[in-house]
């Protein structure tokens, strides 16, 4: 199934089959993603999110990670929110790179322990936008 998605629509997972029940934000300007890294707690870029909810968001990638994969992640929320968002996330679906596909390679994360605030902040963001 292809993914789908609008400014406040649902998103359907690319290989998941998963339906996400949360308004989407299509992000007018991308957000830089990091990764934390277990070992040594070091922070290296992780893509760029494209559209975020408060269960997950889309990264754009031309090298997705597979499905089942999990990673610590730390992303920053525009003003008035001004919050550094850290958490644990799942890939769950990725689409690769083909030629002539109208759609953007990348993978969707799913947020596995974000905090409630900084949820309910996402939610407050996607909501501003009506």
């Amino acid at each position: 199934m292809d993914s789908a998605d609008d400014k406040r629509g649902q998103t359907f997972g690319e290989t998941s089959g998963e339906v996400q029940i949360h308004r989407r934000l299509t992000l007018p300007t991308p957000v830089i993603v990091l990764q934390e890294r277990d070992e040594d707690r070091r922070k290296t870029f992780f893509g760029y999110a494209k559209n975020i909810s408060r269960g997950g968001m889309f990264i754009g990638s031309t090298c997705p990670h597979q499905p089942g994969s999990k990673f610590s992640i730390e992303f920053p929320l525009p003003s008035p929110f001004r919050q550094l968002v850290n958490c644990t996330c799942e890939i769950v679906w990725n689409r690769s790179y083909q030629s002539g596909n109208l759609h953007e390679p990348g993978m969707g994360l799913r947020f596995l322990d974000i905090p409630e605030d900084a949820a309910q902040s996402i939610d407050d963001w996607v909501n501003s936008t009506d």
